[in-house]
């Protein structure tokens, strides 16, 4: 079915902002596909179909309690050879997010987009254990990096999720957000922390996408406020609405709830976030 991170991240972060997605794709990619790919008007101009080609394919098994998976198989297919070559109104873009590929392509992207006002990035560990290197040149280039806990304590090599964010923080990004699945995501920057848990949901029938549906929410919001500094207190805002997009996200398979998710739907799942994730502090006299 279809998915990959241009995808799932363009229909959260549409719900804000202009988006235009890039990245090749193959003969077996279908005009009902783009069709999904433009809900909310995200742009297609530079989604290139490369002719004898396959696009990117993954499958992968989840464990019993949807926490843990297990690559099936991927094949690159068109993305092997992928050179971006960014059209004008994509390399003026204000708010960039690099998704999960080999750094180095990253990397072009990042060049490209000079003047952008906050890039964010994801990656993951199979970078990490094969193009380290790289990668960190490109941390070091945005402002944002997204990451799993896991892969945040597998890149900077430290023992907890506080150590390795500071970590990454050192090597000039100003954010770094660490999906933690079930419980939520954490951010850290210069300014402070903040955790939000995850929506609260019975039953979860498939978690593939959710992170890039989590990027495009919160840097859809950036990308919804172009004249606010993008600062802790925005951050915390964005990661709201991520969490929020996520949790649609799940309810069914691939692309089926948030391709029909409407505005509504998302703002009273928000404010109903506001809600579980606040409390009043009553002082009690402690013993001493």
């Amino acid at each position: 079915m279809l998915g990959g991170a241009a995808t799932h991240f363009a229909l959260a972060a549409s719900f804000f902002a202009d988006v235009r997605a890039v990245g090749p794709v193959g003969d077996d990619f279908t005009d009902a596909d783009i069709a999904i790919l433009q809900t909310r008007g995200t742009s297609t101009d530079d989604v290139e179909r490369v002719a004898g080609g396959e696009t990117f394919f993954w499958s992968g098994e989840y464990g019993w309690d949807l926490n843990s998976r297990e690559t099936l198989d991927t094949q690159l297919g068109v993305f092997e050879s992928f050179e971006p070559k960014l059209s004008e109104a994509s390399r003026d873009a204000d708010t960039v997010f690099l998704a999960n590929i080999q750094p180095d392509i990253q990397r072009q992207v990042r060049e490209q987009c000079a003047g952008a006002r906050f890039v964010a990035m994801d990656s993951m560990d199979l970078w990490i254990n094969i193009a380290r290197e790289s990668l960190q040149q490109v941390i070091s280039s945005v402002d944002c990096v997204i990451l799993n806990d896991a892969e945040l304590r597998q890149l900077t090599r430290k023992p907890n999720l506080v150590a390795a964010a500071r970590e990454v923080l050192s090597w000039g990004p100003k954010a770094v957000v660490g999906k933690q699945g079930e419980y939520g995501a954490a951010l850290f920057t210069k300014d402070g922390f903040f955790s939000l848990p995850a929506y609260p949901l019975e039953d979860v029938i498939d978690p593939t996408g959710a992170g890039d549906t989590f990027a495009g929410g919160l840097v859809g919001y950036v990308a919804a406020h172009p004249d606010q500094v993008v600062d802790h207190d925005l951050l915390v805002r964005a990661m709201a609405y991520g969490t929020a997009l996520a949790s649609f996200n799940v309810e069914e398979f691939g692309t089926e709830r948030v391709t029909r998710l409407n505005p509504r739907e998302l703002l009273v799942r928000v404010a109903e976030l506001e809600r579980i994730t606040r409390f009043t502090d009553v002082p009690v006299e402690l013993r001493g």
